[in-house]
């Protein structure tokens, strides 16, 4: 990675933790759909990125959004999460496609493509922060309406940034 990519990826992390910290945290649909954008940060980061700098990454962006939602390290072990099984996915579509080279974005890997890449990884990220949430049995309806809602939301929100994007 050179050092003019670098640079780029460090600014569009730092825009997603600006958005996500003091805008879509205040963004509740029908008190169920909340939106985690700053994923959206470790989704598009380049796919042959070392496993442990993607981890270290994704420490450090869930750590800075649980200082500020006071959420004790729950975004951060839901980024980690999906950081570790980020590649698996990646290769599993490249061997399904049968491509040579991974690369990452609504525009390289085209709509349906991407879309079954950042589907199942903000599915996991969201139901592990939902149910760690989550602090009796009896709350596991609404628990559920809030992970596929929330799902739904934070996909949405993700392809049209992605697509309206310069990159």
């Amino acid at each position: 990675m050179s050092l003019r990519e670098a640079i780029q990826y460090s600014l569009m992390i730092l825009l997603y933790l600006f958005l996500q910290i003091f805008f879509m945290r205040n963004i509740v649909l029908f008190n169920y759909a909340f939106s985690f954008i700053y994923i959206a940060a470790i989704l598009l980061l380049p796919a042959d990125m070392d496993r442990m700098y993607m981890l270290l990454i994704a420490f450090a962006i869930g750590f800075i959004v649980d200082v500020f939602s006071n959420t004790f390290g729950m975004h951060a072990s839901a980024t980690v999460l999906i950081a570790y099984i980020r590649p698996f996915v990646i290769h599993y579509q490249m061997k399904s496609r049968g491509a040579e080279r991974a690369e990452v974005g609504i525009r390289a890997q085209g709509f349906g493509a991407f879309v079954s890449y950042i589907f199942p990884l903000i599915l996991v990220h969201h139901s592990m922060l939902f149910l760690m949430e989550m602090n009796n049995f009896g709350m596991i309806l609404y628990t559920l309406i809030r992970i596929g809602a929330s799902t739904l939301f934070t996909t949405i929100l993700i392809i049209l940034l992605e697509l309206f994007s310069k990159r």
